[in-house]
């Protein structure tokens, strides 16, 4: 199985501290409008993810979701989230730690994205059947 998203030990650690102090936590990989191109960090009631988005996977334990436009750029990436010093995006959780999530990616292998081809990320579309 090849993850299309994974995080460094620094985020898992960053996100276990999230998690103490809010609970439940989703991320959504900013296309760059308001609040710069970072994997942003809500509460799952901060943010809807519906028709135009994708779940990526999840990195420890929350899930990861991503534009379907956004993932045209990514799809032959896999994203590694990162943390950087400095303040990150305002609208993401960790911004009053001092700390920033940093999406880092590298280019899949061929063999890795044959078997990716085979297994497309999770729909968020609703199912209205």
């Amino acid at each position: 199985m090849v993850e299309r998203v994974i995080a460094t030990p620094e985020a898992l650690a960053l996100i276990r501290q999230l998690q103490q102090e809010h609970g439940e936590l989703m991320f959504h990989q900013s296309g760059g409008c308001c609040d710069n191109s970072a994997a942003n960090c809500y509460l799952p009631t901060d943010l809807t993810v519906g028709i135009r988005d994708l779940k990526l996977g999840e990195v420890g334990g929350v899930p990861f979701y991503i534009s379907k436009t956004q993932f045209e750029t990514w799809k032959h990436t896999q994203l590694i989230l990162d943390v950087i010093d400095g303040r990150g995006g305002t609208f993401s959780l960790e911004e009053p730690t001092g700390k920033a999530f940093h999406t880092r990616s590298r280019v899949f292998t061929p063999e890795e994205q044959a078997w990716l081809d085979q297994h497309p990320p999770q729909d968020m579309a609703p199912d209205f059947s």
